[in-house]
């Protein structure tokens, strides 16, 4: 993957998550695999942080990120941007849900 952090930089408590496209094929209990065209995912997504801006202000004090660039992250919600030909999600840091370790 390009270096996207210098292309885009992600303003406030944004963060820009590239979707693991992978997650989203399901297999069943018997082994049918069901592909990501069979229908759209309500729930959360994965991915991996690709740039995260400073942090949000509150009563003047700059609060930092808790995610970092490379984080693997559950999140929901979210803008959908194409840069080139690559498609990311920007969203606030609170509409990450979890890092996954």
């Amino acid at each position: 993957m390009k270096d996207i952090s210098k292309k885009v930089v992600p303003l406030n408590d944004r963060v820009l998550i590239k979707e693991d496209i992978d997650s989203k094929e399901k297999k069943t209990g018997s082994g049918i695999i069901i592909p990501v065209t069979v229908n759209e995912d309500k729930g959360s997504k994965s991915g991996e942080v690709v740039a995260v801006g400073k942090g949000r202000y509150e009563d003047g004090k700059l609060i930092p990120m808790s995610v970092k660039i490379g984080d693997k992250v559950l999140f929901q919600w979210g803008d959908k941007v194409k840069v080139g030909e690559e498609e990311y999600y920007l969203v606030r840091e609170g509409e990450v849900l979890a890092v996954i370790k």
